[in-house]
């Protein structure tokens, strides 16, 4: 349920107000909702016991910078539960501490990671209800648009002015290799849709631009190196450095694919994690359910189906592709999934059971989760704890 926020504010927003129950489109069943709520309430637990008493953030960095958007996924995580609203002492704590780090620029973040860490700051802040978080919305939202490489790009070491040709078009990166790359658009995405942006929006419509060129498949890439692929999946992004645009860039290396002619091509490999942000980052744009490039996205889920590691890069993401997973397929709407198998079978799995069983054989008694990798800050247990949190409220239909 979505609620508008004040006129006054100069732009239309929403605010997110939690479901109490599971939907009619999720086929969960008691057991395992009860088995989530458990899961949910102890992971909640043992975030709140690691929050930083002076400051009121999580994985505070003594020495700085800051990265409020660790805080911001704590809280979002948090404020998915019914009960839990912006004047929870722990929230409440939480969202100042964010906002202590609102720039002029309208940014939240200190002196790195601009776009990252306003992106994730941004969907905390919409789900407070509260002035303070709304007035930092307006102008967080009005900040990333800024960031994001196109003809209206600003002057900012994360981003460039170029036009529709450019493969960096559409997206949105951390500045550190001078180009974009789709995590960073998975997450200001998500963060503008939560704020309330429409899928029609300038910059929606741009992103699928950037989107297009990060799906492997050569009826929708333009791009050489998608030339004869087949996938349907995502890379990470399309080129690994500025002087390297057009290359295109993947964390799952390369696969061989045949060519009509029968040739056999190395072509970069689609992987789960991005695979997923970009399924769902068409449905944010709006796309039809049968538009062929969601339908391409969504066959690459189908037969890529796996919860016991990040399908394409094993173990490396683990928890962001819970997160992700989690989030693609609550927005998709449906309780379960035809997925194709190794021999060519199918099955009708139910993907929230299948995701709660996964995490649950991963969380400690403390409410924490196992680390199992610790590429991607993901040896971090107050962030892998939010990414499960956040996977485990989305299994419920929790947005």
């Amino acid at each position: 349920m979505r609620r508008s926020l004040p006129a006054v504010l100069g732009t239309t927003l929403v605010a997110f107000a939690a479901c109490s129950v599971a939907p009619s489109a999720h086929a969960i069943d008691e057991e395992h909702y009860a088995k989530a709520e458990d899961m949910i309430d102890r992971a909640i637990g043992y975030l709140r016991s690691q929050q930083d008493q002076p400051t009121g953030g999580w994985s505070v960095n003594p020495g700085g910078p800051q990265f409020p958007a660790v805080t911001g996924l704590v809280v979002t995580g948090m404020m998915m539960s019914p009960q839990i609203g912006g004047n929870d002492p722990s929230v409440d704590r939480g969202l100042h501490f964010m906002l202590r780090y609102k720039q002029d620029d309208g940014g939240i973040y200190d002196r790195v990671l601009a776009s990252y860490n306003t992106s994730i700051c941004l969907s905390a802040l919409a789900r407070a209800q509260r002035t303070d978080a709304t007035e930092a919305m307006v102008g967080g939202v009005a900040f990333l648009r800024t960031l994001q490489w196109s003809e209206a790009a600003a002057e900012h070491p994360e981003t460039q002015v170029v036009d529709r040709s450019h493969p960096f078009y559409g997206g949105i990166g951390y500045g550190s290799h001078s180009r974009p790359d789709m995590s960073n658009l998975n997450f200001m995405l998500q963060g503008l849709h939560d704020a309330g942006v429409p899928g029609d929006d300038p910059a929606f419509e741009r992103a699928v631009v950037f989107l297009q060129r990060t799906q492997m498949h050569d009826d929708i890439n333009d791009q050489a190196y998608a030339d004869h692929s087949a996938q349907g999946g995502f890379i990470y992004a399309t080129g690994p450095e500025s002087d390297q645009a057009g290359e295109g860039e993947s964390k799952g290396g390369t696969i061989w694919e045949s060519t009509d002619s029968g040739e056999n091509v190395s072509r970069l490999r689609c992987y789960g994690s991005m695979t997923y942000a970009g399924f769902k980052s068409y449905l944010y744009a709006d796309l039809d359910r049968d538009d062929e490039r969601v339908r391409m996205a969504y066959d690459w889920i189908r037969n890529n189906y796996a919860l016991d590691e990040n399908p394409g890069v094993g173990q490396e993401g683990r928890y962001y592709y819970y997160m992700l997973f989690g989030r693609a397929l609550n927005t998709w709407g449906l309780p379960m999934i035809e997925v194709v198998n190794e021999n060519g079978s199918t099955e009708t799995r139910d993907w929230a059971n299948d995701l709660i069983d996964a995490l649950a054989e991963l969380q400690n008694e403390d409410g924490s989760f196992e680390s199992v990798n610790d590429r991607w800050m993901e040896n971090n247990p107050v962030l892998i704890t939010s990414y499960a949190l956040i996977g485990l409220q989305n299994a419920l239909g929790r947005e």
